[in-house]
């Protein structure tokens, strides 16, 4: 950024602000001659001594040359007028357009911040800077040059006016200006180290409410929002004791201000007063004087106030500066410009002397060197998911490393254009950030064009390029989770989605005319009792007992407020004298909730599940209350009333109505559903076999009906006969529902797979020339994990893919295995790790065979000797020298005796050491209080000199975990201590 904000603002308005000042110097003319001409009316047409006046050589009657000097005064302040409102409007549309500039540029800054400070700076503390602290700096953006020209240049004007007058006037009205040009600075000082400190604050403050915001319920159900509050409340109160200390300096400096500009009056009326009735300065020039000093007063004052402004936003925008500045960023260069002709990154990644550090500063990397192959599937096997992340984050240059090259291709990866990254490198993983829109609005983010700040509308033509480019996304989506075996888990999510509203599409008009075949299927499976079809002559328990009147669906269950602005509704109920008998059953209804859930029951889970608020059920419970509830009703009564009735079903209820009531439903049904739907048809969807019903479900449609299974299998078998049906003739219409899906970036509507899902599709529909996916499709199923590899190579057969994962997906998915250990990338297809040579690859063997003499180790293969070894550090002791003693943790890990031996020994009662065993080559001590994760129960000293292999903890119960062998023969091992 620039070191300035008028640096700023001279780069990008340098010519604006030079039109501007032109504009500017031409107001100073017609101050003048509107200072001058009332002067000339008092003194040459109003006190003329005769009838007449001599103007360059005229004669002029008196009145005629009074009415053209007013004339010529109210024309020379309606030019001045309008030539200062272009000013303004000039200065305004330049202070717009430079303070757009300034936030875009910040933005784009944000997404240049390196991804460890993003963690650690505060989301609502970086909106707060980029839309509040910069709004103040549009006014001084207009006025940086034109401001103190015009109000120094009227100044300026006025006192050549004044000394024209009377040198005495001028001198009055300049003595004290240098007196507050010392004063005014000094103490705006001091009032701009408090408005640096308030801002801290501000910032602090934004960060907590941040906080708060993407934190509510943790802190809800954990107590935590007193301590919040708390830090809040003091936050406040510090920002008010910054203030009253503003307000103190602030206006004590005005009030010295305006003291010291008071003062110049002062001498007018008595200097000048005097000069007049001595005769020397006339009554004209002194009331003149006085009106241009009333003048020379507002400029000076607008000076003032510029200065104050302008040092306060500069020390602003250095603070800003200072944030939007932080170590790591990304190049400028490297973000700005489209290159057309980027280079194409198919070749091999070599990774050299890698030293790598994740965003807690632990160390992932030391001095790796690893090669992947051009078009290779490579799977680095790394524990931690910190480690997998910072790996990944670093081959997308989102992390950069402490020392140590990324080359790509032979292009060195630091030094790739941004737009090459995004184009060439595709990253995938089980937590993707989605934005506002639909599914497929996040789809295409790979699809957007570059931004140009010198083009602020450049929108419109990217939507335009995103319509044009929809189809061949919908294509590669299709192919996408067909070729990656994802389209029946996705066909299976469809089926759940509702209808949109849009009747025309191919999948709407579909619908009803499965609707026979489903039901067939559904009968011959034996699953009838778990649907309830809808039919206009027969009861829905499935339905509410409103949707059961109207037979209708409501689009969304409505509330009483909702209910409520429906009078014509209302209105009809009251006028078919319907409202009887529906209201008993709202009472009814009302009466079994509360025997099940009682007063206080609404905040029970399976009252949620009813789907009716909380305030209808108390409301309608007050009126139970009542000697006679149904009395005197009004309308806010009958709104609970009927929302009881449009949320409950006797489904839900668990209990079936009676047959009475049932029939009056129906008979209201057969005689007024048509009139009732007509005043609902804003909220409800009448029910036709022939049509499609937004609102349903697609499976909801297709069955004509609601399933009410008795078991989660039931409803599975339920929807796989469904999807059967459907399969036929309408995968792909429903599979495009999935792409109309609604998402919220701060929601958690999109389930895991689906994130997952989108994730991987949006790395691989640029067809990269390399895809990192660090943990990818995490909640499916292990072999739709293991088989993803392998079927993402039919999609991207040239790219080199990468797969971060904390398990062996099996030797078949990839080309080459590598894992991340012990900061090392150990390639597990080589004999040995690569970072292994000469005297290393001997201390290596010397470890497995020491490994091999083990009984607890001997069993484990190849290549888990090779890594344990890798892992292990050989220790050494004297005699009598102690390795641990009892009471001593477990972190230390097990040793193995490769030479000599060592004493066990346990503390006697008289506390002195009695021997329990003595052990040596090829013993392994010190494990079961490692798997117990007990204190050590003996003393273990050496009796003569010692050599061991320390296997660390994580490495030891790493192969508990993994190898069952070995988890068998430490069963063994602890059963014989037993």
């Amino acid at each position: 950024m620039e070191s300035s904000l008028f640096k700023f603002i001279w780069k990008y308005s340098r010519r604006e602000q030079i039109k501007l000042l032109i504009f500017t110097l031409a107001l100073f003319p017609l101050l003048y001659l509107s200072l001058e001409l009332p002067k000339r009316i008092i003194n040459d047409a109003i006190e003329a001594p005769s009838g007449s006046v001599t103007v360059f050589g005229w004669q002029i009657d008196q009145i005629p040359f009074l009415m053209l000097l007013s004339v010529l005064f109210l024309v020379t302040v309606t030019v001045h007028g309008l030539l200062k409102m272009r000013v303004n409007t000039m200065k305004g549309l330049m202070a717009e357009d430079l303070l757009r500039r300034l936030r875009y540029t910040l933005i784009g800054r944000i997404i240049r911040f390196p991804s460890d400070y993003l963690d650690r700076t505060s989301e609502g503390e970086l909106v707060s800077m980029v839309m509040g602290e910069t709004e103040p700096m549009g006014g001084l953006m207009g006025d940086a040059i034109s401001q103190p020209v015009l109000q120094a240049g009227q100044m300026l004007t006025i006192l050549a006016f004044l000394f024209s007058q009377s040198w005495a006037f001028g001198l009055a009205a300049v003595a004290f200006i240098p007196l507050q040009g010392w004063l005014i600075p000094k103490l705006q000082r001091r009032v701009n180290l408090l408005n640096k400190k308030r801002v801290v604050h501000v910032r602090a403050l934004a960060g907590d409410i941040g906080t708060s915001v993407a934190g509510a319920t943790t802190l809800r159900t954990n107590g935590g929002w007193g301590y919040l509050m708390s830090l809040i409340n003091d936050r406040l109160g510090n920002l008010v004791a910054i203030r009253f200390q503003i307000y103190q300096k602030k206006f004590f400096m005005k009030f010295a201000n305006n003291f010291i500009s008071q003062l110049t009056p002062f001498f007018f009326y008595s200097v000048g007063g005097y000069l007049v009735i001595r005769g020397d300065v006339t009554i004209g020039a002194l009331v003149a004087a006085l009106a241009a000093f009333k003048d020379l007063s507002a400029p000076w004052k607008e000076l003032l106030a510029y200065y104050t402004t302008s040092q306060e936003l500069g020390l602003r925008w250095e603070m800003i500066s200072d944030r939007f500045s932080p170590s790591g960023m990304v190049e400028n260069n490297l973000f700005e410009g489209d290159p057309q002709d980027g280079p194409v990154l198919t070749g091999d990644i070599e990774l050299s002397g890698l030293n790598l550090r994740n965003s807690t500063g632990e160390l992932v990397l030391s001095e790796a060197d690893l090669v992947i192959s051009k078009g290779q599937t490579t799977l680095v096997i790394a524990a931690s998911e910190e480690d997998r992340r910072a790996l990944a984050y670093m081959l997308m240059r989102e992390l950069k490393p402490t020392f140590g090259s990324v080359r790509i291709a032979q292009h060195d990866l630091a030094g790739l254009h941004q737009k090459t990254i995004f184009q060439r490198l595709g990253f995938a993983n089980s937590r993707p950030v989605v934005f506002d829109g639909t599914f497929l609005d996040n789809l295409m983010l790979p699809l957007y064009r570059l931004p140009d700040a010198d083009k602020p509308f450049l929108l419109t033509e990217t939507e335009q390029h995103l319509q044009e480019n929809k189809g061949r996304l919908r294509d590669w989506w299709l192919e996408f989770i067909t070729t990656l075996d994802l389209s029946d888990a996705l066909f299976a999510r469809g089926l759940t989605l509702r209808l949109p509203d849009d009747l025309d599409t191919p999948l709407a008009k579909a619908l009803p005319a499965m609707r026979a075949r489903v039901a067939a299927r559904i009968e011959a499976e034996g699953l009838s009792q778990n649907a309830r079809f809808f039919a206009a002559d027969t009861y829905n328990p499935a339905l509410s007992v409103a949707e059961n009147v109207l037979f209708a669906i409501a689009h969304e269950t409505p509330n009483a407020e909702k209910i409520a602005e429906q009078s014509d509704f209302q209105a009809l109920l009251d006028e078919l004298h319907l409202e009887k008998a529906l209201f008993d059953t709202a009472f009814s209804i009302v009466e079994i909730l509360l025997n099940i859930f009682g007063d206080d029951g609404s905040n029970h889970p399976l009252f949620r599940k009813l789907d009716l608020e909380e305030a209808s059920y108390h409301h309608v419970a007050d009126l139970l209350a009542r000697s006679d509830p149904a009395a005197k009703l009004t309308t806010h009564d009958k709104s609970h009333l009927l929302a009881v009735l449009f949320a409950i079903s006797s489904e839900k209820l668990g209990v079936a109505f009676d047959d009475d009531v049932v029939a009056v439903i129906m008979n209201m049904r057969g005689a007024h559903a048509p009139a009732l739907q007509a005043s609902l048809a804003d909220v409800v969807t009448p029910l036709a076999v022939d049509t499609s019903i937004p609102g349903l479900t697609i499976q909801e449609n297709a069955m004509f009906g609601r399933a009410v299974p008795r078991t989660p299998g039931e409803a599975q078998h339920l929807k796989d006969v469904v999807g059967e049906v459907l399969e036929e003739t309408c995968k792909t219409a429903v599979l495009d529902l999935i792409l109309e899906l609604p998402v919220s970036r701060k929601s958690s509507n999109l389930p895991a797979q689906l994130s997952e899902i989108l994730s991987l599709c949006r790395a691989t529909i640029k067809r990269p020339d390399m895809v990192i996916m660090d943990e990818p499709l995490a909640s499916f199923d292990q072999d739709v994990r293991k088989a993803l590899p392998r079927r993402l190579r039919t999609l991207l057969p040239e790219a080199t893919i990468l797969v971060l994962s904390a398990s062996d997906l099996g030797d078949e998915a990839c080309d080459k295995q590598v894992r991340l250990y012990h900061g090392m990338l150990v390639d597990d297809t080589d004999e040995t790790p690569s970072e292994q040579g000469g005297a290393g690859k001997a201390e290596l063997d010397l470890k497995i065979q020491a490994l091999s003499t083990s009984k607890l180790f001997s069993s484990l293969g190849r290549k888990q000797q090779r890594l344990l070894a890798f892992g292990a550090r050989w220790y050494k002791a004297a005699p009598g020298e102690y390795i641990f003693h009892a009471g001593d943790a477990p972190d230390s890990g097990v040793f193995l005796i490769v030479e000599g031996s060592a004493d066990l020994l346990r503390a006697g009662d008289d506390g002195t050491e009695v021997l329990v065993t003595n052990v040596g080559a090829g013993s392994l001590v010190g494990e079961l209080g490692l798997i117990r994760q007990e204190p050590r129960a003996l003393h273990m000293r050496a009796s003569d000199n010692l050599v061991c292999l320390n296997i660390g903890q994580d490495e030891f119960m790493s192969v508990i975990q993994h190898d069952a062998a070995t988890a068998y023969r430490v069963l063994q091992i602890v059963a014989g201590y037993i």
